[in-house]
């Protein structure tokens, strides 16, 4: 198990776009992906753990499924892994003002940056509640390591519990998270124990799959995705450094390239309350079964993951004038990033695309709706992943590609083939 983070946190945003094909064969993924492999990369650690081998990627006689089959309950190792003489586990309850300050510091310091150390990510202290409290959640799954003689947090991974569902199998996961060591002690060779601190805890409640995502790639993923940005305040991206003018192209003209309405324009179009759950249940369950792998939500979820809560998630449903019927709804979830050494700017504002269902409203104009909110919530950009039917809208709403990928993983759970990024309904935060 490893961590959700994404090295695509700032990308060039060009008006001009060659859209990505994402009909790749599922050879050509599995080539680009051995191809990103040398002698110097091979992966000791997964070599050894129940994941999908680089070298199995064109044996078609493996089995789809379960890798290796659970083990009694009894076996599993009792006590945590040892971790160097300096350092102690804690559980991290996340419920605890301090504890949560805590942990918010060392991901504000410490967790995913870009390529050229211009932007990291900074979830809230409410986000991290949001994502790491989900119904039936286990505080044990919290992990933290801390310096015995300080306490100093220097160290967190994260798992929480879903219902994931493989073609017609629906499998009970954890999904992990948060995977972030001080930059000091990245030497200590910290992660690969957390990582099976984390799976020992998860085995002890008989859970034996997870999925995870990660910027790198590792053996072997089930699929890479794309991010695409929509600019919503081009001259503030232009001076932090986010994105550059595009070729022959002025400020002003820059600016209403991507200039968007005042208001939305779908009759029906409003926050989601309360009241709308069963049907956004509804709507969201009958969307996801067209894909391979998709989370199995039931009401208490979509209430949880998608009724709105300020500052970490917005959904808006579309309600028919005239038969109030919920016929379509988008969401998006606010991941902001710290601007590294600006002189004016300390923050980008950042919306991420989350599940978006569109029945009786074009997906275009109903993530245009999107953008228009997100705009008038004064987010910067407007980020999307190629997955699910996201690249049928890209190219007319004025996306630009990022330059790196995001890379799914599945532990102890074997596809035989890599997916294309549309056969993909997960998003994992």
């Amino acid at each position: 198990m490893a961590d959700n983070g994404s090295d695509d946190t700032k990308d060039q945003i060009s008006p001009s776009l060659e859209i990505v094909n994402n009909d790749s064969s599922a050879d050509e993924l599995a080539r680009e992906v051995e191809e990103t492999l040398t002698l110097s990369q091979r992966h000791k650690f997964w070599e050894t753990q129940p994941v999908g081998q680089f070298k199995d990627l064109r044996d078609t006689t493996l089995p789809e499924g379960v890798i290796e089959p659970p083990t009694p309950i009894s076996e599993v190792k009792q006590e945590p892994y040892n971790l160097p003489g300096p350092y102690e586990w804690v559980t991290c309850d996340m419920g605890s003002e301090e504890t949560c300050a805590e942990v918010y510091n060392l991901l504000t310091n410490n967790y995913v940056e870009d390529d050229e150390n211009m932007f990291r990510f900074n979830y809230s202290k409410e986000f991290l509640r949001w994502a790491l409290h989900p119904p039936g959640y286990y505080k044990s799954w919290h992990i933290g390591v801390r310096v015995k003689t300080s306490k100093k947090l220097v160290a967190f991974i994260t798992g929480i519990p879903a219902k994931i569902r493989v073609r017609s199998d629906v499998v009970s996961m954890a999904e992990v998270n948060f995977l972030c060591v001080h930059k000091k002690l990245r030497s200590k060779r910290l992660a690969p124990v957390m990582i099976k601190e984390v799976t020992r805890r998860v085995h002890l409640e008989n859970i034996w799959q997870a999925a995870y995502t990660a910027g790198v790639v590792l053996p072997t993923p089930i699929t890479s995705c794309q991010y695409w940005h929509r600019s919503l305040n081009p001259k503030k991206l232009i001076d932090v450094g986010f994105s550059r003018l595009g070729p022959r192209m002025t400020m002003s003209r820059t600016l209403k390239l991507y200039k968007l309405p005042d208001s939305t324009v779908t009759p029906g179009f409003r926050k989601m309350e309360l009241r709308d759950v069963p049907a956004v249940t509804r709507l969201v369950r009958t969307y996801l079964l067209q894909f391979v792998v998709a989370p199995d939500l039931d009401e208490c979820d979509v209430e949880h993951w998608i009724l709105p809560k300020e500052g970490v998630v917005d959904s808006f449903v579309i309600e028919s004038p005239e038969t109030h019927e919920i016929t379509d709804f988008c969401s998006f979830y606010t991941l902001p990033s710290s601007i590294l050494g600006h002189p004016t700017h300390s923050t980008l504002r950042a919306a991420y695309s989350y599940y978006n269902v569109a029945t009786k409203t074009p997906l275009l104009q109903l993530m245009n709706d999107a953008h228009i909110v997100a705009k008038q919530k004064n987010f910067d950009v407007f980020n999307v992943l190629d997955l699910m039917h996201n690249e049928t809208f890209l190219k007319e709403l004025k996306y630009g590609p990022g330059g790196g990928k995001l890379h799914y993983y599945l532990y102890n759970y074997r596809l035989k083939h890599i997916l294309r990024p549309s056969e993909l309904g997960l998003v994992l935060l």
